[in-house]
């Protein structure tokens, strides 16, 4: 058989024979492994990208969740503060109360005190005054005091007579 431009069908044959087992060969040999080192590549980055938000998200909502407890601890914190002022205020003003009522009982007592002192001294004066007056009187019915004592002395130094009892 003679074909135009030399060309034999079987040689033709026999090169496409050797090119599909080369794909082949290339396929199963090289494509097949490569693809699936690729696609288990590309999982392994996915299984990674995906744990990784995840983690992310869980701290995220770690984070959120410590937010919230510490705004709750410090909304605590700002009550009990609250509280406790409030109980120091209750306790100054029930000690101050306590304290006024001191120095009033104290002050009653130191007036009830100083009464009792002044009507003392105001009966010992009494009982002098009647004492001297008694005895004053005494002196002037008996007769000695005339110029001549003590009490003429006064009364001349208080005429300014300057002879202070002296005769």
């Amino acid at each position: 058989m003679n074909i135009p431009l030399n060309i034999d069908w079987q040689q033709i044959l026999l090169h496409v024979f050797n090119f599909v087992i080369l794909i082949a060969g290339l396929y199963l040999l090289l494509y097949k492994p490569v693809k699936k080192f690729m696609d288990q590549r590309t999982a392994h980055y996915q299984e990674a990208a995906d744990e990784a938000a995840s983690k992310l998200a869980q701290a995220e909502a770690m984070e959120a969740e410590y937010q919230a407890k510490l705004a709750d601890t410090e909304a605590e914190i700002a009550q009990k503060r609250a509280e406790a002022e409030a109980a120091l205020a209750r306790e100054t003003a029930s000690q101050l109360q306590e304290a006024r009522e001191q120095a009033d009982k104290l002050i009653s007592d130191a007036r009830v005190t100083a009464q009792t002192e002044r009507e003392r001294i105001v009966a010992a004066a009494q009982k002098d005054i009647a004492g001297l007056a008694a005895e004053a009187a005494e002196k002037l019915v008996s007769g000695e005091a005339g110029l001549d004592g003590a009490y003429g002395s006064f009364l001349s130094a208080a005429k300014g007579d300057g002879s202070h009892g002296e005769r």
